[in-house]
């Protein structure tokens, strides 16, 4: 919502105030459709040019996270901290043997498909059962095991950012594009020269559209956005680090309690549930699970 309250305050306050000085729209308007053509065909080629198919791809999907924000609600949080529990507590009361058919088949476990949300991220229920077999395969050490879930989760993360940065090197790019749309319109001028004043006037102005272009789609719509889409990335990340935090806890000795009210420690703030929340969402869980 936010987002779209910006965009329409950019437009209006930026053009209502060249209004408000006694601009006329109508050079912007007349030179805004070759001037886009230029500046905004050069960018997307340079996008095209730079990136690989899987980055423009997940480009285009993360739009829409611009707009809807982190897909990790507080419900989700909830949920993660829970299935890590009964997993940490099946582990200490019952042993590794316990949990082998839950990690190698985790769509089948009663454990997980408490958890559906929490099941329709792959990258979460594998980073999970990996790390969990890991540990079935006697590596205890929590600075390995720390250790092999951080190199991870970089990497995992530099893949994800990486929409985030392929858009915002197309906005460092713009003004520059803008620039050459600029110096295309006064190439055209130029071989004008003879033409009355006003005519010329007219001409450059329109030159002129390019550079504001190239300026305003960077810093007042594409730089935004680009930066938009890396703070999403950025708090959907510790979704994933909280699994890190809670099975590095329980390897260290801590009780399955203990394990996840370190794990809730790392939950967003706007998202993070009290202690009294998260002991009433692990006591809601049937004895039986």
């Amino acid at each position: 919502m936010f987002q779209i309250i910006g965009i329409v305050l950019l437009f209006v306050l930026v053009f209502g105030s060249f209004l408000m000085s006694g601009g006329n729209m109508s050079v912007i308007l007349e030179a805004m459709p070759h001037e886009m053509m230029a500046i905004g065909g050069a960018g997307v080629a340079a996008f095209l040019i730079s990136n690989s198919m899987s980055v423009v791809k997940a480009t285009a999907g993360g739009f829409s996270k611009v707009f809807s924000g982190p897909k990790w609600k507080a419900s989700d949080y909830r949920d993660l901290l829970s299935l890590l529990f009964l997993l940490t507590k099946t582990m200490k009361s019952k042993g590794v043997i316990a949990l082998e058919s839950h990690i190698e088949r985790p769509g089948d476990s009663s454990i997980f498909s408490r958890f559906p949300n929490v099941m329709k991220d792959h990258f979460a229920v594998d980073f999970i059962c990996d790390t969990l077999r890991m540990m079935t395969m006697n590596l205890e050490d929590p600075h390995q095991v720390e250790d092999a879930m951080e190199r991870q989760l970089e990497k995992h993360h530099h893949e994800a950012t990486a929409p985030a940065l392929a858009l915002q090197n197309t906005a460092d790019a713009l003004p520059a594009l803008g620039i050459v749309a600029a110096v295309l319109g006064v190439i055209k001028t130029m071989g004008s020269i003879t033409e009355p004043p006003a005519v010329l006037g007219a001409m450059i102005g329109g030159a002129l559209v390019g550079t504001f272009l190239g300026v305003f789609l960077s810093y007042g719509l594409v730089g935004p956005m680009s930066a938009r889409m890396k703070a999403v990335m950025d708090e959907e990340a510790s979704f994933y680090r909280i699994i890190q935090a809670v099975l590095v806890a329980h390897l260290h000795g801590n009780a399955a309690q203990i394990s996840v009210e370190i794990g809730r420690g790392n939950v967003p703030s706007g998202a993070q549930p009290s202690f009294l929340e998260l002991e009433e969402a692990l006591n809601a869980i049937p004895a039986e699970a």
